[in-house]
């Protein structure tokens, strides 16, 4: 006997009802994003494997992650691993009117270690606004992603925020911070070490445990910001007060990308486990568009997990499974079942969802399948209710009695009796 074939590591099946689940969750995210101006942008999966290798060598996304082939015209191309730099691409090459909004459902592909919330495929939520330098717009984002979690239900969030400032206040920061870490290379984590020269502040971001007890007393960019970069910060953390969006700064959250400017912001979720407890994050990244060979357009956005927002939202006992498929279970017997199939059809053209039983199945055996259904109603058609014109309605949830109505009553009386 042939071995079943099963999904690849780290590469999972997602099947009903959770799949209506997913469903409730990207259209809750729609409807925020839309009140804020936001539109739906779709990016090819596969884009050419510059596009993503302009996020920087010396990242764990590029270096190890990353699914890349040779395409048959020689072309060397990637799984999108993240959303970000094709939606950039994307303004480079159509010239949208600016300031340009958009939102987006991604499928990402990483070859890492699979954990519970980050699979070797997942799925992100994500929003970017390209543009405009204007501090608002980091407000209107981090706001748009806080209130869709508030809006899921979801209450044991902390929101960390940072400025990584500008090119020129880095610059400032970067002799103190290498200083700081030769001083204690010996401490950091092996993976690490290389990053101390050529990305300082990569070391920053590491959630290796040694690496972190390394950088205790560590420097901060806060310390060597410019004016301006000052003022941007304060102009953000004037809107989140504004907003009563509550946060902490976190002076070692940093993007290490020499594109990243200014706002760096986390959502974590302290009902998860801390190794997967970021469900959401961003920043301002003003240099990419240029990076990717466009003129130079400020940019800011963020993504969201998909899987880690469930994790989180099962932890919090919100969102659950979306309400049975069927409203109207319809039992046949006797006959050729054509009335059967043809009531169906009927009540679903008139927005009522009905299933039934197939294959000439007993009527013992379909009334089973309805109660597992979790229809409210069934619907008994069968020789008698042939013959006198009429349907039998079976409340499935009450202990009530069935009642006889006109075949050609059903719909209007189902209307009444359904929520």
């Amino acid at each position: 006997m042939t071995t079943p074939f099963q999904s690849l590591t780290g590469m999972h099946d997602v099947l009903p009802p959770v799949t209506e689940r997913w469903a409730t969750l990207v259209d809750r995210f729609r409807a925020h994003a839309a009140r804020s101006g936001y539109g739906q942008v779709r990016t090819p999966v596969l884009e050419e494997l510059a596009v993503f290798a302009r996020l920087g060598a010396g990242t764990d996304v590029v270096a190890k992650e990353m699914y890349e082939f040779e395409d048959r015209d020689g072309t060397r191309i990637a799984l999108r691993p993240e959303s970000t730099a094709g939606v950039a691409r994307a303004l480079v090459q159509h010239h949208p009117t600016l300031p340009w909004k958009v939102w987006y459902l991604s499928e990402h592909f990483r070859h890492e270690r699979p954990q519970a919330g980050r699979t070797r495929q997942h799925h992100q939520l994500g929003a970017e606004c390209f543009g405009s330098a204007d501090p608002d717009v980091d407000v209107e984002l981090i706001v748009l992603l806080w209130d869709f979690y508030a809006a899921l239900g979801l209450r044991q969030l902390r929101l960390e925020l940072n400025s990584i400032g500008d090119p020129a206040s880095r610059a400032a920061y970067r002799d103190r911070l290498v200083a700081f870490l030769r001083d204690r290379l010996d401490r950091l984590d092996p993976e690490d070490r290389d990053k101390v020269d050529a990305h300082p502040m990569r070391v920053l971001d590491s959630k290796r445990e040694a690496t972190r007890a390394a950088l205790d007393g560590a420097p901060t960019l806060l310390e060597a910001m410019s004016d301006d970069a000052v003022a941007h910060l304060d102009r953000v953390r004037a809107g989140l007060d504004a907003a009563g969006v509550p946060y902490v700064l976190n002076p070692r959250l940093v993007r290490g990308l020499d594109y990243y400017t200014h706002t760096v912001f986390e959502v974590v979720s302290e009902a998860l486990d801390a190794a997967q407890s970021t469900i959401g994050g961003g920043g301002r990244y003003d240099g990419l568009v240029e990076a990717l060979g466009g003129e130079s357009t400020p940019g800011v956005g963020f993504g969201s997990g998909v899987e880690r927002v469930l994790l989180a939202c099962d932890a919090e006992g919100v969102l659950d499974d979306p309400p049975a498929c069927a409203d109207v279970f319809v039992v046949g017997f006797g006959g050729d079942q054509s009335d059967v199939r043809d009531l169906c059809l009927a009540l679903r053209r008139a927005g009522i969802r009905a299933e039934r039983g197939y294959d000439a199945r007993s009527g013992r055996a379909q009334m089973k399948l309805a109660n597992r259904s979790g229809a409210r109603v069934a619907l008994i058609l069968g020789d008698d209710e042939r013959a006198a014109g009429t349907v039998t309605v079976r409340d499935l949830r009450a202990d009530a009695e069935q009642v006889s109505v006109a075949r050609d009553d059903i719909i209007d009386d189902l209307r009444k009796r359904l929520p």
